[in-house]
């Protein structure tokens, strides 16, 4: 069975987060503004993951609907990043194109779910 697109990004996106979070908290020491952003971009594969064995199709789309909040917070945590000089305009860039793509799989995803319900 083919591996899901929105899947291998999450956990692609997921990977990049904990690379940039260790860089942080070696390079600047800050340990609450980053443990805000990697739970929130880790959070969106692990809900996927979640909703793949969802219980019905209400429980899916509340899933898929959960990691797209979170997908959204972590473009707050990555602004904030960004704005307070812990991460690089190159970081944050790289970052946001990411996110933005997952936040418009997820949009589109959640939509088409509750269109066949």
């Amino acid at each position: 069975m083919k591996e899901s697109i929105i899947k291998q990004k999450t956990y692609a996106f997921a990977m990049k987060v904990i690379k940039v979070y260790k860089q942080i908290i070696s390079e600047h020491k800050e340990y609450i503004l980053s443990k805000q952003f990697l739970k929130a971009g880790t959070a969106p594969g692990a809900l996927v993951r979640e909703a793949e064995f969802g219980q019905s199709k209400p429980d899916f789309i509340s899933k898929l609907s959960i990691a797209l909040k979170e997908a959204n917070e972590c473009e707050y945590w990555t602004n904030l990043l960004k704005d307070s000089d812990y991460i690089s305009q190159e970081t944050f860039e790289n970052l946001q194109i990411d996110n933005k793509e997952i936040i418009y799989m997820l949009i589109s995803s959640v939509k088409t779910a509750k269109s066949t319900l």
